[in-house]
């Protein structure tokens, strides 16, 4: 057989080598198309393939509205028949097996794909990884909770796009190792709403033993909400979609479906600051519990993690001028004032106390370091203290920015840690970033941030040769990486922001 076939139980799958050696087959099938009468249903996982299938490909990616913030390829094409994964695996593979990276993209639960080329993965797996993006089902398709109006003669599933992530897993278990890779050391990375994804899988059960391991880039880990918020979603999306008989849901049109649920994206944030229209729900079977309480009481999945946010994470959505984070001081307190009312068992600091936080930045400023924070960093926080306590935790924040982007005023914004992470610095949009200079150092840190990722991935500790080793955190120094042009180790970091904010994760429920 070529080196390019790859004889796996789900079949034999045609890829391609590429110049470096490596080989890359893509496209390839996990799950059944969700399609029809399996709109809105649990994934149903791909049956064996009898002949070769050529994966030199891309599959479709979910349906979605364009967003001038994310580059799907001069090629991508929109299908509901989306559920399909891809594979990088080095030139030289190591007969018992290497380390395997499962991607996550992110894009607010409502875009992105796998198959995005800032998600390339022929620079990590020349590192010594077996790499995997993954598409899922997003917006309303993979996230509006249906469950409720699920009758004998119409059923419909919940927390499909979590329960693609899983099936994908599993087919990962059952095949990676006939691609080059170690079923027994598979880390699931992710970034934003990908992010959010691999926090939450922490808190589900049925995710023990799909990963060894996690790594979270800027997770909304408090975005996950409980039954009665995702029933407000649905109701607001079947008026906007026309149609008060869910069972008439399955003819309708998906562009149809993709228009209303991007004005349930606007409008849910608009009516409720600070809160997201789709993400994962507690549905009490598949996700039991509030991601960031389980993380937060140390009760997660034990499994080490590597996770971080940015230092201006807010900034790209001011610029944006996206309705997801509340920026602005009256947005603010009327998250507040509904987190109060929604949750009055927990604690809120009172705003005095959370000002002393910013004591020092500007004041048109401190919106956005207080979105940023209670949208990213804090329910981070929350959850490595507790997490740490259940299984090694490596924390970090990326600061580094391009002299451009410091010039634009968004600093080490949301998302710009990826190319580094990826090693994709030419593809396209992100070379605007160095139109005045910083790629010489950029290269640099994107060198160490591969090793450090590859390291953890392979079940090392995520160190450098040319930079200060990294602590695992503990209670006492509470030790943080931040990543710049020189990486350096700050014991409590964020010490002003924990006495701010509280030891008590907020959230909506």
């Amino acid at each position: 057989m070529p080196d390019d076939i790859a004889n796996a139980p789900a079949g034999r799958f045609r890829g391609e080598t590429l110049p470096s050696g490596a080989r890359v087959w893509r496209g390839i099938r996990y799950a059944e198309p969700p399609t029809g009468d399996a709109r809105w249903r649990d994934p149903r996982p791909a049956a064996p393939a009898d002949d070769v299938i050529d994966a030199v490909r891309f599959g479709a990616a979910a349906p979605q509205n364009t967003n001038p913030a994310i580059d799907l390829g001069p090629d991508a094409v929109f299908a509901e028949d989306c559920l399909f994964l891809n594979v990088w695996s080095p030139a030289d593979a190591d007969p018992a097996g290497l380390p395997v990276m499962v991607w996550v993209h992110g894009g607010a639960y409502t875009f992105g794909s796998g198959s995005q080329p800032l998600y390339d993965g022929e620079a990590l797996a020349a590192r010594g990884t077996v790499v995997v993006t993954i598409n899922y089902r997003i917006g309303a398709l993979g996230f509006l909770d249906l469950s409720a109006k699920s009758t004998d003669a119409h059923p419909f599933d919940g927390n499909l796009a979590l329960k693609d992530v899983l099936c994908a897993l599993e087919w990962v278990r059952e095949n990676i190792a006939s691609f080059g890779g170690d079923p027994e050391r598979v880390t699931v990375f992710g970034e934003s709403a990908g992010a959010g994804l691999v926090t939450t899988l922490l808190a589900v059960p049925r995710a023990e033993g799909l990963f060894s391991r996690a790594i979270a880039e800027s997770s909304p880990v408090s975005s996950v909400y409980g039954a009665a918020r995702a029933a407000s979603v649905t109701d607001l999306f079947l008026e906007l979609v026309g149609e008060s008989d869910p069972a008439a849901l399955r003819d309708v049109a998906v562009d149809r479906i993709v228009q209303a649920g991007t004005r349930v994206f606007a409008e849910i944030p608009a009516r409720h600051p600070g809160t997201i229209a789709f993400g994962p729900v507690i549905d009490g079977d598949l996700l039991p519990e509030a991601p960031d309480a389980v993380l937060a009481a140390g009760r997660g999945l034990p499994v080490p993690l590597l996770i971080g946010t940015n230092h201006d994470e807010s900034s790209l959505f001011r610029m944006m001028k996206s309705p997801l984070l509340p920026i602005h001081e009256d947005d603010i307190d009327r998250m507040m004032a509904d987190l109060a009312a929604e949750r009055p068992d927990v604690p809120i600091p009172p705003k005095q106390q959370i000002l002393e936080a910013y004591e020092g930045v500007r004041h048109r400023e401190i919106g956005l370091g207080i979105a940023r924070d209670i949208g990213f960093r804090m329910p981070t926080l929350w959850a490595v203290e507790g997490h740490a306590r259940r299984a090694p935790v490596w924390l970090y924040r990326f600061d580094h920015a391009t002299p451009m982007l410091h010039a634009l005023r968004i600093g080490a914004t949301h998302a710009t840690e990826l190319p580094y992470v990826w090693g994709t610095f030419g593809r396209r949009a992100h070379d605007l970033t160095f139109r005045l200079g910083g790629r010489r150092a950029a290269e640099a840190i994107s060198d160490r941030m591969q090793q450090r990722w590859v390291s953890f991935a392979a079940g090392e500790e995520p160190n450098t040769d040319d930079a200060p080793a990294w602590p695992a955190f503990d209670a006492e120094e509470r030790a943080t990486l931040v990543i710049d042009t020189h990486d350096r180790v700050v014991p409590d970091l964020d010490g002003a922001l924990r006495a701010g904010w509280g030891k008590t994760p907020l959230a909506f429920p």
